[in-house]
């Protein structure tokens, strides 16, 4: 399953890939942190048809999908067929295609893809995580090093504030949320946190590629991260450890004190 759906998130990027060849992306900011354009909804309707393709009767939800009040299904494909719109629209690299399979409120299987970075990551629960083919596995390393990653060429507002309270060591700029977390499976980052709301879409597969790395993901609050409930969640952490995991939280707990 997880080969097909490399196949299908390739075959997505690829479409992307020549849509922005043609030219300027149309879209529009429908919210502060939302810019839609009409390539998210080619994506989509080639990401239902293939998913409904090799699993009939399966439900999909989707961040396109306007209908997301409705009760979750005890199985279902949750998708975001372009994560890092305002890049993909803005000619940089950091966008994402992703899929996740969903059973028993948690992600069983997932797939994000990188098409302007050639990169594919891979999990399936239980069964470990993988990069472009090879197993992922997040490693110690150096436990001074706290590299932490974000949207913008250098660390602002409370980014900043983390950046320089932690005494961090370095900073990785990057666009999807989803390709932040799976910075932190490949080692390439430590430490993601987002303190304003974000969507299930947005992070479900990238966390068990973290997870199956040996990563670990939480609520901005600490909590679990719990696919049930309301689509809309207040916030996100994301690390390589549990050590630094738990050195953020105490950070942030003092903070809203």
């Amino acid at each position: 399953m997880l080969d097909r759906l490399s196949n299908i998130l390739s075959d997505v990027g690829l479409t992307l890939t020549e849509l922005r060849s043609r030219g300027p992306i149309e879209g529009s900011w429908v919210d502060p942190s939302q810019f839609k354009a009409q390539a998210d909804r080619i994506a989509h309707d080639l990401l239902i048809h293939a998913l409904g393709a090799i699993t009939p009767g399966v439900a999909t939800v989707s961040e396109e999908d306007l209908s997301h009040d409705h009760e979750r299904p005890s199985e279902y494909w949750l998708i975001d067929p372009i994560d890092g719109t305002a890049s993909y629209a803005g000619g940089f690299d950091g966008f994402v295609t992703q899929v996740a399979l969903m059973k028993g409120n948690a992600p069983i299987l997932a797939a994000v893809h990188a098409p302007a970075l050639g990169l594919t990551y891979l999990a399936e629960k239980n069964q470990g995580a993988s990069l472009n083919g090879q197993r992922l596995k997040v490693a110690a390393g150096d436990p001074d090093r706290v590299l932490l990653i974000d949207n913008y060429p250098e660390p602002r507002a409370s980014a900043l504030a983390a950046f320089q309270d932690l005494s961090m060591t370095g900073y990785v700029e990057s666009g999807s949320i989803a390709l932040k977390i799976c910075r932190i499976a490949d080692g390439t980052a430590d430490l993601f946190f987002k303190d304003v709301t974000l969507r299930d879409w947005d992070v479900a597969p990238a966390e068990l590629i973290l997870s199956e790395a040996g990563g670990l993901m939480t609520g901005i609050d600490g909590a679990p991260f719990l696919y049930v409930g309301d689509w809309v969640k207040p916030g996100v952490i994301a690390a390589r450890s549990e050590v630094l995991l738990e050195r953020f939280q105490a950070w942030h707990t003092a903070r809203k004190s």
